[in-house]
């Protein structure tokens, strides 16, 4: 009696909730532009939903984030483990390697952010993923410079897929003031990364002379296998759309229908619109943004290629350089993720990366300036704080500003492509140990980048008053663009 009794209330309860998700999603279709939907969802359990969406999607997320990274900068782990002199290559020749992957990267960025919604998120972030796992995995096997370039360019063109199209996985998800932190979340497996590679270097290093290989080329076969595991985690966990995934319950559904409906200026248009192309491209929010991110990945390509060496530079030998990196590498991912939580909560970018660059210029001077060992290691975690910080702001600053989803995407691969286009300017700057030119040339932009920072937060400001006056009818609307984030209640965050 007392189990009929149970399960006719969880059935009453279900049946319950079946009613409320129906009244709602029958508000939503009468409502033509979904501005009128005003339903309030329970706050215990929004958030009880955003852990359930942040355990299942941020770590595969992450990890994916974290094998790119990976493969793409351990040629800095293995250039002081013989590499070059294994393959015959000069510094100029090993140099060009480091800047030939940025290429294709920087090609392919804005055709795959473009294509995610056609190719469907699962297809594409798979599908990249297993390619670049595959060729990792035969860079251990490489015997001259012209297959370490082959494989450089393959590498590009895969990988230049992956962070446009899980930073725009993010926004089908989280709500605009919900998605700094979990931008910082991806970012920082960059930080994350650098160090897990100095780790894994080291200990991959001493399996030289196993099965005849040199340490070097097991570092490139064991990561591009890890690889080819994370994109079978990608294919099982990161659902098309993320509303219908297999973890939610019927209610956790609506409640994501209800949270997409509140947003759907924001998100836009499903159909793909050439008009929407053309705003983008002339947005003055996409060269303000695509300028800091170019002057803020010289730092990071720089520093998170050339950090081993740069410290072998200071004395320390080839294994010890991978080891130190480690810490450095935590500290900035641990800075990045709580200045991001910092960046939500206020809404304000300009401020967060203009303080942060501060800590950049500081860090640069000393390592440029003082010959002491101890003076210059420390400096090198000054530098990690903007490095990872800044690069990871700037998109998510970017991401928030711009509607609807097409034009996200393209402004988003516009900004990665020009911003990228850093890394084949790192691998010519930093080409002779103590690296004074690289090093000068990434204290020039980080102060660069300030200048422009400033420019883009008074910019955005200027807007937002300009929308309230249109608003309040103090001022006639002579505008060029009217829609996504073009219309007058859409505030921008500076």
């Amino acid at each position: 009696m007392s189990t009929q009794t149970h399960d006719g209330g969880a059935l009453e309860q279900k049946l319950s909730v079946q009613k409320e998700v129906d009244q709602v999603l029958a508000t939503m279709d009468e409502t033509s532009n979904g501005e009128s939907l005003d339903v309030t969802l329970d706050p215990e359990k929004e958030r009880k939903l955003l852990l359930k969406l942040d355990l299942a999607f941020v770590p595969i997320i992450m990890l994916a984030y974290l094998s790119c990274f990976l493969d793409r900068s351990n040629i800095g782990n293995v250039k002081v483990a013989g590499m070059p002199e294994d393959i015959h290559a000069s510094d100029s020749e090993f140099s060009t390697a480091i800047s030939i992957f940025y290429a294709t990267y920087v090609i392919f960025e804005s055709p795959w952010a473009v294509l995610m919604k056609k190719l469907t998120p699962r297809n594409i972030l798979t599908g990249l993923c297993i390619v670049w796992s595959l060729t990792t995995v035969f860079t251990g096997f490489i015997e001259g410079v012209g297959s370490l370039y082959a494989t450089r360019l393959i590498l590009g063109a895969c990988e230049a897929g992956l962070f446009p199209c899980l930073n725009l996985y993010l926004t089908m998800v989280y709500r605009r003031e919900e998605q700094a932190k979990r931008v910082s979340y991806l970012m920082s497996c960059a930080a994350i990364s650098g160090a897990v590679g100095g780790l894994l270097a080291y200990g991959l290093l001493q399996m030289d002379g196993i099965g005849g290989k040199a340490g070097w080329r097991w570092v490139y076969i064991i990561e591009g296998l890890f690889s080819f595991f994370i994109a079978i985690m990608i294919w099982f966990g990161l659902p098309n759309n993320p509303e219908e995934a297999y973890f939610l319950t019927e209610e956790e559904r609506w409640m994501m229908r209800v949270r997409n409906e509140q947003r759907r200026k924001y998100m836009g248009s499903e159909k793909f619109s050439w008009e929407e192309m053309r705003i983008a491209m002339s947005d003055p929010k996409l060269i303000f943004s695509a300028i800091v991110q170019f002057c803020q990945d010289i730092l990071l390509y720089g520093f998170s290629t050339f950090l081993p060496t740069i410290l072998e530079s200071m004395g320390y030998d080839s294994l010890m350089s991978n080891v130190l990196t480690v810490p450095v590498y935590i500290w900035g991912a641990l800075v990045f993720i709580s200045i991001a939580v910092c960046a939500d909560r206020y809404s304000k970018f300009a401020s967060f990366i203009f303080g942060v660059n501060i800590f950049a210029i500081i860090g640069y001077s000393l390592l440029l300036g003082i010959s002491d060992t101890g003076v210059r290691y420390f400096a090198t975690f000054f530098i990690a704080i903007p490095t990872f910080t800044s690069v990871g702001l700037n998109l998510a600053w970017l991401n928030v500003n711009v509607a609807p989803h097409y034009r996200r995407a393209l402004e988003i691969g516009l900004q990665q492509t020009i911003g990228n286009c850093a890394g084949i300017v790192a691998g010519q700057v930093y080409r002779t140990s103590p690296y004074v030119l690289g090093n000068s040339f990434s204290l020039g932009a980080v102060v660069v980048s300030q200048f422009v920072v400033v420019g883009h937060g008074l910019y955005l400001r200027r807007q937002n008053k300009a929308k309230d006056e249109i608003e309040r009818g103090e001022k006639e609307d002579t505008r060029r663009i009217h829609t996504g984030d073009g219309e007058v209640d859409f505030k921008y965050h500076y």
